[in-house]
């Protein structure tokens, strides 16, 4: 910033208490922006809902861009446990970010980028910044205006940046909590400068029906709805979250209580999938509903090719299934799905796609380390057979042997980044003699280090945001089996996350012994995709195609996997 720039910032701050930093170029009106916050608890589905209405909205021909904000003090998730917060996953520019963007990329079927993930230390870390190089100039900085103006000057700069015709911003938690109050004030400010029509909240609340009473009771969610007017916020649009259809006379009191027209009140209840939500909503016009409120109904050019080819997939998904297939995920968070969304949902896709009913059996690796044969019993009983990713040594035993088991029993295998690197050492122990082969990650004394930590991260010594992040292309072996799965293709593009490889000093050895590497880094020493020839199918990715599945176009390898199941079940 320049001296006169500065110059002139700090007269105005000294003569006014507005700070809303726009950024240059900047038009109120041209993009809009709708609000989506949670009441009575966490956990309702506000991305879910986010999604699905930003890929009406799509439909409707406008151009939306979603962003999710949270509340913790970390830069990102990727220290996160998977136990408290689910899976991490991984755009392809390498933001390590919450699970809601992967059902976001999944709906909207296109990839987000780290605009679109914004925590409290992010936003934090930048006003510090700003305040170390003079930027306020004398200025004490707090809350508000100035975190609730630097909130504000990131969704306007994501507006400008997207070319976004709708801004859809998520806000994580629910409301009253306090690592998010500021973000609910930077957004009720939001709307009053936008001004009238260029905003529109929508809340997320929670229909209670006890089975003791045997009928809904709205008494929680209308408290939740109150609360959130309380700070300043009066919804346009209620989705109700509940285990049954919400009754007219549920949403009618929550209309009279709210002031929101009853046919803006949304049954949001449980369904069979996730993906039916969007036709759910659609039936119920309230896209079209959200385009009068925000002055874009006279944009509208429905897709309807768009909107028959995802009916289509949810017929798919509910019909009943020609297959079966039982596939076990092995690993160490198997207490909480969550852990593992996208390898669920990259299961389902293809359940719809190859019409198989995939039923999921959950292996805890770390009961096989202490129980031996009688948990290793347990996969006697499925079909294929996944091994996710993870970090430390606990499990990784369990894991060996799953992985020894599906090889010498010709069960369809898939290992997904550790388990790449799991299915080195089995082989490495089992196959070429190796006795106690290991990666440096598990033991640092091992004899044979099959799995190295890459050279690129021997010098670093943080966690955050550190390892082999994003989108990358492969170089796929000519006539290998990965290069027929992705339709002849040489070149590849898929996620990563990790900072292990195959150590380039034991390559020559996997490969004499019958381990194919189809996938390689171009032009680097770095192994990215195995192979077994002799096997149903035995394959392992460094990287995570869970992360690229989509309802429409499910993973390659996923795919693979499934249908070498479903030919060992018949």
């Amino acid at each position: 910033m320049k001296k006169r720039e500065l110059e002139q910032l700090a007269s105005k701050t000294e003569e006014h208490e507005f700070y809303t930093p726009i950024p240059d170029g900047y038009k109120k009106g041209k993009t809009k922006f709708v609000i989506v916050t949670g009441t009575v608890m966490s956990g309702l589905g506000k991305g879910i809902f986010s999604s699905s209405l930003s890929k009406l909205l799509e439909n409707q021909g406008l151009k939306c861009m979603p962003i999710k904000m949270e509340g913790y003090l970390n830069i990102d998730s990727g220290t996160l446990n998977p136990y408290r917060h689910g899976e991490v996953f991984v755009l392809d520019d390498g933001t390590e970010c919450d699970m809601d963007l992967g059902t976001y990329e999944r709906m909207m079927d296109k990839n987000l980028n780290r605009q679109c993930f914004v925590t409290n230390g992010q936003i934090f870390s930048k006003i510090f910044e700003r305040e170390r190089k003079g930027e306020y100039l004398g200025r004490d900085v707090q809350f508000i205006p100035h975190v609730t103006g630097e909130i504000k000057r990131h969704l306007r700069e994501l507006a400008m940046s997207s070319g976004a015709d709708v801004v859809l911003v998520e806000v994580g938690g629910t409301i009253g909590d306090i690592e998010n109050s500021h973000y609910v004030e930077a957004l009720r400010e939001l709307s009053y400068e936008e001004g009238r029509g260029n905003v529109c909240f929508a809340a997320l609340t929670y229909v209670l029906e006890p089975g003791f009473l045997g009928e809904q009771k709205s008494k929680a969610a209308q408290l939740g709805i109150r609360l959130l007017m309380e700070k300043g916020i009066h919804p346009d649009i209620i989705a109700c979250r509940a285990e049954n259809p919400v009754t007219e006379k549920v949403k009618e009191k929550i209309s009279i209580y709210t002031n929101v027209p009853v046919e803006r009140v949304f049954s949001m209840h449980d369904v069979e999938s996730i993906y039916l939500i969007p036709k759910m909503m659609r039936e119920e016009k309230l896209e079209i509903e959200v385009m009068k409120l925000l002055g874009l109904d006279s944009k509208a050019k429905e897709d309807k090719a768009g909107n028959y080819a995802w009916d289509d997939f949810t017929q798919k998904v509910l019909k009943k299934k020609k297959n079966k297939a039982t596939v076990g995920i092995a690993g160490k968070y198997t207490g909480l799905r969550d852990s593992y969304a996208s390898i669920i949902k990259a299961l389902e896709h293809c359940g719809a796609y190859l019409d198989t009913d995939i039923d999921i059996k959950w292996i805890e690796t770390t009961k096989i380390e202490n129980g031996g044969k009688p948990a290793l019993s347990e996969l006697k009983s499925i079909d294929a057979l996944i091994v996710p990713g993870g970090f430390g040594k606990r499990g990784t035993e369990g894991k060996i042997e799953c992985v020894r088991y599906a090889r010498e029993n010709g069960i369809p295998y898939l290992g997904l980044c550790l388990g790449f690197q799991i299915a080195l050492i089995e082989f490495a122990r089992n196959v070429c003699g190796l006795k106690n082969a290991n990666s440096t990650e598990m033991n640092k004394e091992t004899p044979y280090p099959v799995v190295d930590i890459l050279p690129g991260q021997k010098n670093i010594d943080q966690l955050g945001g550190s390892m082999r992040l994003g989108g990358r292309d492969i170089d796929a072996k000519k006539d290998s089996q990965v290069y027929k799965l992705y339709g002849s293709k040489t070149t590849i593009h898929e996620r990563f996350r990790h900072r292990y490889e195959c150590n380039p000093k034991y390559i020559k050895k996997f490969e004499e012994n019958g381990i194919i590497f189809s996938g390689r880094a171009p032009g680097e020493n770095i192994m990215q995709i195995l192979e077994l020839k002799d096997h149903p199918f035995f394959m392992a990715s460094q990287f995570h195609p869970e992360f690229t599945s989509r309802p429409l176009s499910p993973n390659p390898l996923f795919v693979g996997l499934v249908e070498a199941a479903i030919k060992l079940r018949k």
